[in-house]
């Protein structure tokens, strides 16, 4: 069952609960299919990686792992703030995402 999410890649977000609460930073991967994101710099895991070919180099790699898609909130581009976002249809019927708080279409 594919479901709709209110954040989508590139976007800007906030951390809302956690080890990373308050954190921020960009949405590297949507995932719909579990409603999880992964954002950078955020949920920080470290994985053991093994040489598998000669040459290649192993080692403890750090990188992001998926958090809940309701844990993150959208930042507005133009007020900065944490804000819920809106749906608006312009006149040409295209569908649009606002802020809830400047009515800025994201």
């Amino acid at each position: 069952m594919n479901r709709r999410l209110h954040i989508k890649k590139g976007d800007t977000v906030v951390v809302l609960s956690g080890k990373d609460k308050g954190k921020k930073g960009k949405v590297l991967t949507v995932i719909p299919k579990n409603e999880t994101v992964i954002v950078e710099g955020v949920a920080m895991a470290a994985k053991h990686k093994k040489p598998r070919r000669q040459g290649d180099v192993g080692g403890i790699i750090h990188q992001e792992t998926a958090i809940k898609a309701c844990k993150v909130m959208h930042v507005c581009g133009k007020c900065g703030r944490p804000t819920r976002i809106g749906r608006q249809v312009l006149e040409s019927g295209e569908i649009v995402r606002v802020c809830k708080h400047c009515a800025e279409i994201i």
